[in-house]
């Protein structure tokens, strides 16, 4: 017996149609993750970065945790695991760090590609 005729023809679209559509459905929470990372930058080209390591022990002695750091670039770019670590990490940094570094939420969805 044939699979395909046990449904009418005229069903087949939706079929395929309902079978995309829970696709689609699966892949959205992997789509719409935010990832919560930081990034520093110095404000004007020449000035050195400070020390990952010692960014890692000044806001670990805040109580803050940290996923990992990394250079990229010009820049270091800190993951953490949930927004209200970035958000006490921006504090402790603009603090932390002198005039001249530019601490902000780095925004990676300008930077993936979906090809």
């Amino acid at each position: 017996m044939k699979p395909l005729h046990a449904f009418p023809k005229r069903w087949l679209p939706w079929l395929i149609g309902g079978a995309f559509a829970l696709v689609a459905i699966s892949m959205m929470p992997s789509l719409m993750r935010h990832e919560n990372v930081v990034q520093i930058r110095v404000s004007h080209a020449g000035a050195p970065m400070p020390d990952g390591f010692y960014l890692y022990q000044q806001l670990s002695a805040q109580g803050i945790r940290i996923k990992s750091i990394t250079p990229s670039g010009d820049a270091l770019i800190i993951h953490f695991d949930n927004e209200e670590q970035s958000l006490a990490a921006q504090k402790v940094l603009r603090r932390l760090l002198p005039d001249g570094f530019i601490v902000a939420q780095h925004d990676q969805a300008a930077h993936l590609s979906l090809a």
